[in-house]
């Protein structure tokens, strides 16, 4: 059932719990998401970077690609479609395409022109009913070409920009996107406090997911995290399975009783399970299994 992600992000917000926004980068990504996702009963954002819709052919057939899945799996769960750390034209193009919510990243602009382009994006969005994410903060790492040193955001300014409308706030508190370093001094806790304080009831967003501890996942969940992003988890444990799949020699045309192992169902079929197995354990760890309505 493809919603826009305000409303299930508040519900996760009042009952301390967070939805889990899982990337996709193809048709099989999707499905196990999706699947998972009935399976446990729980509210889920599919997160499309730029670079995955150009990828996968544009943000026209990502979002048909995901309405028929929506449609042909019979999903009941609430499931929105969510471009991530989309730029200006980026975030345009998603509102025409038929997402149903958006993320504008105008964190690396300076803070006058990150607000007007929001409060612009925001009233586009509303007029045709999809939610909007906003960043303060640059979150560490690159992601499609914007990078940040994973400064932690100011509550003020965290404050102001949730007062132009926005649905759910994404505020940098050292979280990185990618794999994290091992001198990564975590996330900083108190800063979060600070910034769900200064922001009220707004939803607040934990991007770069992957290998941050639980424990400290579930103390963000504590401070108002209601959206946690999960990316390289996914696609590790994919290639994971892929590679050993392959190095198993199930994908030789030339072995014996392969019974065409490289057929590309079978070829990918480990890591769409794999995927499946990490939603569950990421869903279970937010809280947020049998909370869909």
């Amino acid at each position: 059932m493809l919603v826009n992600a305000t409303r299930m992000l508040k519900e996760a917000k009042a009952g301390h719990y967070a939805v889990g926004q899982f990337n996709i980068n193809n048709l099989e990504w999707t499905k196990a998401i999706l699947l998972e996702a009935q399976e446990l009963n729980a509210p889920v954002i599919l997160g499309v970077s730029m670079g995955a819709a150009k990828y996968m052919g544009g943000y026209k057939v990502v979002a048909a690609m995901v309405k028929a899945l929506d449609e042909e799996l019979g999903i009941t769960v609430p499931v929105a479609l969510h471009l991530d750390h989309g730029n200006y034209d980026a975030a345009k193009a998603c509102i025409e395409a038929g997402f149903t919510s958006i993320m504008f990243d105008g964190s690396s602009l300076p803070l006058e022109e990150n607000i007007e382009k929001t409060k612009e994006l925001v009233k586009l969005a509303h007029d045709r009913g999809l939610s909007v994410e906003a960043e303060v903060g640059s979150i560490g790492g690159t992601e499609d070409g914007i990078t940040g040193k994973g400064e932690v955001a100011d509550p003020k300014e965290c404050a102001l920009m949730t007062s132009l409308g926005i649905d759910f706030l994404a505020a940098g508190i050292g979280n990185i996107h990618g794999i994290y370093p091992a001198n990564w001094e975590g996330l900083q806790l108190s800063a979060l406090a600070d910034i769900n304080a200064a922001t009220g009831n707004i939803p607040l967003v934990l991007h770069g997911g992957t290998g941050i501890p639980d424990d400290q996942i579930v103390a963000a969940v504590k401070n108002g995290v209601s959206k946690i992003n999960v990316n390289t988890d996914c696609q590790l444990v994919f290639a994971e399975a892929t590679i050993a799949y392959c190095a198993a020699g199930k994908a030789d045309p030339t072995a014996a009783n392969t019974a065409k192992g490289y057929d590309p169902r079978k070829l990918l079929k480990p890591g769409f399970e794999a995927i499946r197995a990490k939603v569950k354990e990421k869903m279970t760890l937010f809280g947020e299994v049998g909370k869909a309505n």
